[in-house]
């Protein structure tokens, strides 16, 4: 039988299950959000992508959407500690989200080359000379700003929390940046998103 969806129908059926899919992450978010973490985070990096790139294409608003599919499946425990470790757990999060994506893509009747573009752009290469990876990693870095950074920086090492805000700072974009200073953080937590914005602009941090 033919596919009788519009272009816009498609679209709103695969953001709609990649929804589905988040709302399985048993872990979730409080106030404001109150809801599994990887669909809250899901819709938020639309939302944020709204803001940058109102006339993103499809594949960029799937990739999006998608940049936390299936992210609880895959502890940072099963790595070993340490940079080494993290980043080996980060490489491993964005194939399977890759992958993941492309199932639910392949699902709903998108072709192969849309598929390969949103897996693609979840993999998040080559951000200096791609507006469209970039775009997905300034969503991303919005969305732990906003919905995670109060919590995570709370009793953490001041030190760590005030580099992993510089490398976050320094892997968005300016449009994001002017965007994330509108972020409502605690009150205990201002003066680490400060400095880490503050040690991004000078260098000032242990990568």
């Amino acid at each position: 039988m033919r596919d009788l969806r519009t272009p816009a129908g498609l679209l709103s059926d695969t953001l709609a299950a990649i929804d589905d899919r988040n709302a399985e992450d048993p872990r979730s978010l409080g106030s404001p959000f109150n809801g599994p973490m990887a669909q809250v985070q899901g819709r938020e990096a639309s939302r944020w992508l709204g803001l940058l790139q109102p006339d993103a294409s499809p594949e960029l608003q799937i990739a999006v959407r998608a940049h936390h599919i299936d992210r609880w499946r895959l502890a940072r425990s099963e790595f070993p500690p340490g940079r080494g470790g993290y980043l080996s757990w980060r490489r491993e999060q964005k194939q399977r989200q890759a992958s993941a994506a492309g199932v639910v893509m392949s699902e709903l009747g998108w072709s192969q080359e849309s598929i390969a573009e949103v897996q693609r752009l979840l993999l998040r290469r080559n951000l200096a000379s791609d507006l469209d990876s970039q775009r997905v990693e300034d969503c991303a870095c919005l969305v732990f700003l906003e919905s995670q950074f109060s919590d995570f920086s709370d009793g953490a090492d001041p030190t760590r929390v005030v580099a992993i805000v510089a490398k976050t700072w320094n892997k968005m974009s300016p449009a994001a940046q002017r965007l994330a200073g509108d972020i409502p953080v605690a009150a205990s937590s201002v003066a680490l998103l400060t400095a880490g914005i503050e040690a991004a602009r000078t260098g000032s941090f242990h990568p």
